[in-house]
């Protein structure tokens, strides 16, 4: 049995110099001694920006960094041959590669078309603002730099169900294409907005069945190239759901072992989440954007949350196998749209809720491991220097859970400042099990079983932040401390 544990290897500020792909295969050895058992990749095609595109803004799903294309030939990674053999050094160091997989939109059209639209409520995209009318529109995408290399499919307006944009009146706008399925936007879980399908640029049109099609032969293209473990799919919120679940079986029918977890970031909406899973019937996890939020609400109050909701109305807690379990991510680091970074001083304690739990498939956030810093304009208008220090914790949190987090759990979840719980361990390995301590309060301590076959042991604090030993008493209890605003992870010395 092996604790798996992922990692999403950039941020959104990660280096624009083509060198994340040599960096990340570098790194493969020691995040396998860490004990990361996958690592989650930057999405690896062309953007419409270039060798300066982060990959959300889809150009060429098809260009992995080989052709000349919008200004550059590799992506802001590196190029296809680096990419493949990042892939191959993770999978030789026992690290499985998931793919950021963007299928909701495209940009950066080679050519205008003539295109008949209505204009829609930005607020209520169900409501047409206009009658129909023609407008020029980004929406031919011939990939020239390619030339019809692994695939002559041409996208135009039939392939897309609407646009932000019209070139004949320089009017950014959401406009539905007028096109044979219908005036209205494809189904999908979320109300919000209206009908929450449209999110940018050339909305994809799930209805056409040549672009299914495409898209699973791509898919099949992708996988069969380089090798790819599983995946993580973009914005599924905005997606077509009965999709989804077609190419996620079509996936498999490849592979059946594929990893899928979507990224449906609804934070503090467990319903809508749980609705989500209901009609994919259970083929994909989520990240669990409930999770996060507690998180990043529990280190904005400090001792005043009471740490045992920390768990209230999260995925992990009401349907554990299918959670995705992260502190932050690309999208909620300072200065982009959903920030909400969980606080510095809280990081370690939310760490250790993750990977030192038994429910839940963590996911580690590249700058908590590595630190970084960047500058970027806020949303009011001012330029930031960013610095996000790595959570100097991390590193001996992670290999707690590749030594020492397993077995039976019991929980102390039972203070609105000082929490812990017990693992017993394996077994078949006596040396496994811990204990886990924190308060976001004041110094604390609790007494807790760990079980009696750890009768007469001694425990000493592994993040070192209590120095004294502990013995377990015969009947397996012993009493743990730990510091304010801390967490100890206790394990047999």
């Amino acid at each position: 049995m092996v604790n798996g544990i992922m990692i999403q290897f950039f941020h959104w500020y990660s280096p624009d110099n083509g060198s994340l792909w040599n960096y990340l295969k570098s790194e493969a050895p020691r995040l396998a001694e860490l004990g990361l058992t996958a690592a989650w990749l930057p999405p690896a095609f062309k953007g419409m920006d270039g060798g300066k595109a982060r990959g959300y803004d889809v150009y060429d799903i098809y260009d992995l960094g080989e052709f000349d294309q919008k200004g550059s030939v590799n992506t802001r990674y590196g190029t296809k041959e680096e990419y493949m053999e990042c892939i191959k050094a993770l999978q030789e160091n026992g690290i499985t590669a998931v793919a950021d997989i963007i299928l909701n939109h495209m940009g950066g059209a080679d050519e205008i078309e003539k295109v008949w639209v209505k204009k829609v409520n930005p607020e209520n995209r169900n409501e047409f603002i206009s009658d129909a009318y023609e407008i020029e529109a980004f929406t031919k995408f011939t990939f020239p730099g390619r030339q019809g290399k692994y695939s002559q499919f041409i996208w135009n307006s039939q392939c897309f169900s609407g646009v932000d944009y019209d070139n004949s009146n320089h009017e950014t706008a959401i406009f539905r294409i007028q096109n044979q399925y219908g005036e209205g936007w494809e189904e999908v879980i979320d109300t919000e907005k209206g009908n929450f399908d449209y999110l940018m640029n050339c909305d994809i049109e799930y209805r056409n069945e040549a672009v299914r099609e495409e898209i699973k032969r791509w898919g099949k293209w992708y996988y069969e190239t380089t090798g790819f473990n599983g995946m993580r799919l973009d914005a599924v919120k905005h997606i077509s759901p009965r999709f989804i679940n077609e190419f996620i079986d079509y996936m498999r029918s490849l592979n059946k072992d594929f990893f899928v977890v979507g990224e449906y970031w609804t934070p503090g909406d467990l319903p809508l989440l749980e609705k989500y899973l209901a009609y994919t019937d259970g083929r994909m996890s989520l990240f669990d954007a409930s999770l996060h939020h507690n998180l990043y609400e529990a280190s904005q109050q400090g001792r005043a949350y009471n740490m045992t909701e920390i768990f209230n109305g999260t995925l992990v807690q009401e349907n554990p196998q299918h959670a995705v379990t992260l502190i932050d991510n690309h999208d909620t680091q300072p200065l982009q749209a959903l920030e909400a970074p969980v606080n510095q001083w809280f990081k370690a304690l939310a760490y250790a809720l993750i990977l030192l739990r038994e429910k839940g498939y963590p996911c580690v956030f590249y700058p908590d491991l590595y630190g970084t810093s960047y500058k970027d304009k806020g949303k009011d208008g001012n330029e930031y220097d960013i610095y996000m220090p790595k959570c100097e914790e991390l590193e001996a949190l992670l290999k707690a859970r590749k030594d020492f987090a397993y077995g039976y759990q019991r929980d102390y979840i039972d203070h609105p400042n000082c929490i812990g719980w017990t693992r017993e361990g394996k077994e078949d390995d006596d040396k496994t099990g811990c204990a886990v301590l924190m308060s976001n309060g004041e110094d604390g301590y609790k007494h807790m079983e760990i079980g009696a076959r750890h009768a007469g042991k001694a425990f000493y604090d592994f993040t070192g932040i209590i120095q004294e030993e502990v013995h377990i008493a015969e009947n397996g209890w012993a009493e743990f401390r730990t510091r304010g605003g801390k967490v100890s992870v206790w394990v047999q010395r």
